[in-house]
């Protein structure tokens, strides 16, 4: 039972981030989703939970797909390599559930982690942009 409160709690935590959330945190909240999944997938490889381990593999895979989605292709070359940085991302996501490969798993969510970052670094200028500006 005690579990259950919990999963109901974090269940309405995450409801109200992406009510709440504005287009550049839903991308924030799609990171820590894909990371957090992959994280999930390393302790189930761990423990032999392979059909736990495929399934947030692949809830991992689908995340990175909606990023891909969400890209603006006539934006830029940055947009272009995303594209295929997420593509690369996707495969070896792929190749790490067929081998249970957590090296891979680890590199994949590190490249999340710089892509993430980078886009936290865009939204920390655009707020004291909008700060100097007096708009918020």
């Amino acid at each position: 039972m005690y579990a259950q409160s919990i999963k109901n709690y974090q269940s309405i935590g995450t409801q109200t981030s992406i009510v709440d959330a504005d287009p550049h945190r839903l991308i924030q909240l799609l990171f820590e989703g894909a990371a957090s999944r992959i994280a999930a997938a390393k302790g189930h490889i761990d423990r032999k939970e392979y059909d736990k381990k495929s399934s947030q593999i692949n809830s991992a895979i689908a995340i990175i797909g909606g990023l891909q989605d969400s890209l603006n292709l006539d934006a830029g070359e940055i947009a272009q390599n995303l594209e295929r940085l997420y593509n690369y991302m996707i495969r070896r996501l792929f190749e790490a559930s067929v081998r249970n490969d957590i090296a891979m798993l680890d590199e994949v969510s590190h490249l999340l982690s710089q892509i993430k970052s980078a886009w936290d670094e865009i939204r920390d200028e655009a707020l004291t942009e909008l700060r100097s500006a007096g708009r918020i």
